[in-house]
């Protein structure tokens, strides 16, 4: 646990160097949890504070309580939960949607830390080392967990990778990446710490000879329902589903990457429509209601 609290908030520190000094906090007081500049939200400044907290570069103030899943520690777990918090504060702005050409390259910097395959925002656990590399996404971005299980090619000075995108980089820039600590040498030297890379969208390589998938957030009933879409060749854009007057009704999309129903889907089956980020469309029929496993599909996007 010391070593990933180490990681994790090293590699935190660097994502945040250059963002400037904070005044005294001697005198405020935290109006909400993860509020550590106690401006009354939370955001960028806020990961700063608690990664030089959790860095001993500077104790938060008297007062300030940092252990947001109350499990009686402040770690590196604290931190994946105030993003999280973050992720619920923030809603998508349809003029900043993603829609591009398949292959588009992205610019932006790439840092490293030690978390992502368990607790990530995009809530794909388990994902296995011997699998995928992996990376977190800057917020503007990831845009509403739009890029939220994205795979991505990454290039450094040293060479490409692949990575699945199964975490959130709150206080990035557009372009930016943070990668896994044992990927990241493979692009970059790791004494950089902080790299320019180019990127962009492939085909996931495990939907080639496999349908998509769905997984029904736990607490999911007839009455309330949340579903994600897993093993998809590209990111989501839209889910919707066909109602009992065979009309298709989407699904709004939450930040922590499952789509909602506020009033249930019923028992099922269900008939969704899916649509990646390129505008295809697939119809996905007599897909049962299994809320304890991952229920596979019978289609896949195209190419």
């Amino acid at each position: 646990m010391k070593q990933f609290l180490k990681a994790a908030a090293a590699a935190a520190a660097i994502c945040l160097t250059g963002m400037g000094s904070l005044s005294s906090l001697a005198d405020t007081v935290q109006t909400l949890p993860g509020d550590f500049d106690a401006d009354g939200t939370l955001g960028r400044m806020d990961v700063k504070l608690f990664c030089d907290h959790l860095l001993t570069v500077k104790p938060l103030p008297a007062g300030f309580d940092a252990d947001l899943i109350v499990d009686g520690v402040a770690d590196a777990r604290d931190l994946t939960q105030l993003k999280r918090l973050i992720l619920s504060n923030t809603e998508r702005e349809p003029e900043t949607w993603i829609l591009e050409p398949k292959g588009t390259v992205h610019s932006g910097e790439a840092t490293f830390y030690g978390g992502g395959y368990s607790g990530g925002c995009a809530m794909l656990d388990p994902i296995s080392k011997d699998d995928y590399w992996i990376t977190a996404m800057n917020l503007p971005d990831w845009n509403n967990a739009e890029l939220a299980g994205a795979y991505l090619e990454v290039t450094g000075e040293l060479g490409s990778i692949h990575v699945l995108v199964t975490d959130l980089l709150p206080e990035g820039k557009k372009g930016d990446l943070d990668l896994y600590t044992d990927a990241f040498p493979l692009i970059a030297p790791a004494e950089k710490g902080r790299v320019p890379v180019t990127w962009r969208i492939l085909p996931l390589d495990s939907a080639e000879d496999a349908p998509l998938s769905y997984k029904y957030k736990v607490g999911s009933t007839k009455f309330w329902c949340a579903v994600q879409v897993r093993n998809h060749r590209y990111p989501i854009e839209k889910l919707e589903y066909l109602n009992a007057d065979g009309e298709f009704v989407e699904l709004p999309r939450r930040n922590y990457n499952y789509f909602e129903a506020q009033s249930g889907l019923g028992a099922g089956p269900f008939t969704f429509r899916i649509t990646d980020i390129y505008g295809q469309t697939v119809i996905d029929e007599d897909i049962p209601f299994t809320p304890d496993e991952i229920q596979q599909g019978h289609v896949q996007l195209p190419l």
